[in-house]
């Protein structure tokens, strides 16, 4: 049968011939991590070999006067072989290491190369089908363990999300007023994110109990300030920059302000504050033509909105006529420990008032 390596490496020895029998557990060969270390292994296989054949020799006669010849058994690695700091050997068992608690298949290779590229090995464990460390991962693709390391921090953050209450509910807002007004001002440096920021935090300063949060499950906020988070995709991961005091900075400040934010966020300069002090959370998907989706609450937070896509839209109209509207569908996800339906609905309500009259936003 076939005896596959979980480590990278050469095939320095073989301890046990072609028909050969071993124990379950022994070495059947010595594998080398570097080509240098290939003599290093043969020199310990031939120096096992040679304490098998010795300890045979040394068996008292009668034990061959009492039964029939039997061959030499191949020669097996001792222990102080298979526990080599450089060689690993094929078919014994693995101990794995532990590191912050956690159990660790990895070699002192692949732990040294941890080290150099500030790698915690907690964060690689099962990267493979056999739960152990895939070596050119460290070797060949640091951003990609870049990416997993930032991966872990959003999934425990994800975790953290699951534990809270939270709801959902959704509306529809006719934008062609908005359009119309970014169209007006697009030149001056401001961009549809700014204006729909800028419109949700107005509806934030009429309903402060939306912009609130519950951050330990008995303790409740209400933010004195309404900073704006909005997602943005970066190399790698999400981030979310803040527009702070987004309900009292004019739009064109807010709009330079946003461009700066942005600039930072791409070269990963953003300092702490600028991503880290959000009260409300806004995830636009509709540049992606996504016209509904929900989003997962960050933690520390009371609501976050998915938007999606402006579209035409067939309308009636109150008197029954038929027309087009272009109409955009929002999903608010609210902590339910601290922000009730009706409160949702009514910031809601607000915000489209705003969205479909936005004399306001130019103030």
């Amino acid at each position: 049968m076939d005896v596959e390596s979980f480590h990278e490496g050469f095939l320095a020895a073989i301890m046990v011939d072609e028909g050969g029998v071993a124990p379950v557990g022994s070495a059947i060969a010595l594998l080398a991590e570097t080509e240098d270390e290939i003599a290093e292994a043969k020199a310990k296989s031939q120096s096992s070999s040679s304490s098998s054949h010795q300890a045979v020799e040394e068996q008292p006669k009668q034990i061959e006067e009492a039964a029939p010849a039997l061959p030499a058994a191949a020669p097996v690695a001792s222990a102080s072989t298979v526990s080599a700091s450089k060689t690993v050997a094929l078919g014994s068992a693995v101990h794995p290491a532990s590191e912050g608690g956690k159990r660790i298949v990895a070699s002192p290779y692949a732990k040294k190369l941890a080290k150099e590229l500030k790698v915690d090995l907690g964060t690689l464990v099962g990267l493979d089908p056999w739960g152990g460390l895939w070596l050119r991962t460290l070797r060949q693709r640091p951003q990609w363990v870049q990416r997993l390391r930032k991966q872990g921090a959003v999934s425990r953050n994800m975790v953290e999300s699951l534990s809270v209450p939270t709801f959902r509910v959704g509306y529809t807002i006719t934008t062609n007023a908005l359009d119309a007004l970014y169209k007006k001002i697009k030149s001056k440096g401001v961009t549809m994110t700014t204006l729909f920021a800028k419109a949700t935090a107005l509806a934030l300063a009429q309903h402060p109990v939306v912009n609130s949060c519950c951050r330990d499950g008995n303790t409740f906020t209400y933010n004195s300030s309404i900073n704006i988070a909005v997602a943005v995709a970066i190399d790698g991961g999400l981030i979310t920059p803040v527009l702070q005091d987004a309900d009292k900075v004019d739009i064109y400040t807010l709009s330079r302000k946003w461009k700066e934010l942005v600039d930072k966020a791409r070269a990963k300069q953003l300092q702490h504050h600028e991503y880290s002090t959000g009260t409300f959370t806004l995830s636009n998907l509709g540049m992606f033509g996504v016209d509904r989706f929900d989003a997962i609450l960050p933690p520390g937070t009371g609501a976050i909105m998915a938007v999606g896509a402006s579209q035409p839209t067939v309308v009636a109209s109150k008197d029954g006529r038929i027309g087009m509207k272009n109409q955009m569908q929002v999903n608010v996800t609210a902590d339910h420990q601290v922000i009730y339906g009706a409160d949702l609905a009514a910031f809601l309500q607000t915000l489209a008032k705003i969205v479909e009259d936005p004399k306001d936003l130019t103030f």
